[in-house]
């Protein structure tokens, strides 16, 4: 049984004569007739009650009218299905993300742009340090990636999605928070003790500090290490030291701290859009298309 076994059952069950339905389907009389015979043959039912005068559905004709509908309208979902993933519509797309991303008004607008270009996509979305992105993106664990700049493989490629500026971060009471305002120069925390990220955790913004510091004629102490950006700034609000993180990071709102931009020339960090080289998937193609253009327009 074909396909179009069904399809040529179905228009001469539609109309209840064989020549109109041969006219429907575009061929000629005979060849449907023969069709619907061998049909019946396989089936090893009778599907029409044929007089001279008039044709119509046997009892288990309308049985098999009402599934056969069911298996071409199946057929045709599952071509719809393919076809919508073919251009990116469908599907699981799973996208790492340092977890300083969100912050930036530009990355969730965008997400949710995709989203409702793409709304039968489902967006799987895992927290990682930078480092930990890049090395999804190699083995292949997620199909896209947002970090901050680190030394990638030949086997990524990178999209610089926005640069912010680098900000310090202290308490609102110490010395320093008063009168810096406008910003303050980072060789002014030459001598303050450091909580930020350990050199493991791969965030892609300590060897950003360590290169900074050295600039401004000095090596930070870090003196307290954590893994989580709330917990720096939680840490730095304890008094146990000062830090440096992105702007983006002045949404949130912790008392007894406060955020001083950097005047240092290159006192700011880039967010990438990640991909392989090889990139295959028509959703990771459409998500990196449309983040591009969101980011820029925003």
């Amino acid at each position: 049984m074909e396909l179009r076994h069904l399809r040529y059952f179905i228009a001469v069950a539609e109309e209840l004569h064989f020549g109109r339905a041969a006219q429907v389907l575009g061929i000629s009389q005979p060849p449907l007739s023969q069709q619907i015979q061998a049909l019946e043959q396989e089936i090893g039912a009778r599907l029409f009650e044929r007089t001279n005068r008039r044709v119509e559905l046997s009892e288990a004709g309308r049985l098999f009218l009402a599934e056969a509908r069911l298996v071409l309208a199946q057929v045709d979902k599952a071509a719809d299905v393919a076809r919508r993933a073919q251009l990116g519509q469908l599907g699981e797309l799973k996208i790492g993300f340092t977890s300083s991303a969100p912050f930036n008004s530009s990355i969730p607008q965008a997400i949710f742009a995709f989203r409702q270009a793409f709304p039968a996509v489902h967006l799987a979305l895992q927290e990682m340090s930078s480092k930990e992105v890049a090395e999804a993106l190699v083995d292949e664990s997620v199909q896209v990636g947002i970090m901050r700049p680190l030394p990638l493989p030949e086997s990524l490629v990178a999209v610089e999605l926005f640069r912010e500026p680098l900000v310090a971060i202290i308490r609102a009471d110490h010395p320093l928070a008063v009168g810096s305002e406008e910003g303050l120069q980072l060789s002014a925390l030459a001598a303050e003790p450091f909580v930020f990220f350990p050199r493991s955790y791969g965030s892609g913004l300590y060897a950003q500090l360590i290169n900074l510091a050295r600039e401004a004629g000095f090596s930070p102490l870090i003196t307290q290490e954590a893994g989580e950006p709330m917990t720096i700034i939680g840490l730095v609000a304890a008094g146990l030291g000062v830090t440096v993180l992105p702007a983006s990071y002045q949404r949130m709102r912790i008392d007894g701290v406060v955020y001083r931009t950097l005047l240092d020339a290159e006192a700011n960090t880039a967010v990438w859009l990640v991909q392989r080289r090889d990139q295959h998937s028509p959703m990771a193609k459409a998500f990196v298309e449309l983040l591009t253009k969101q980011a820029v327009a925003l």
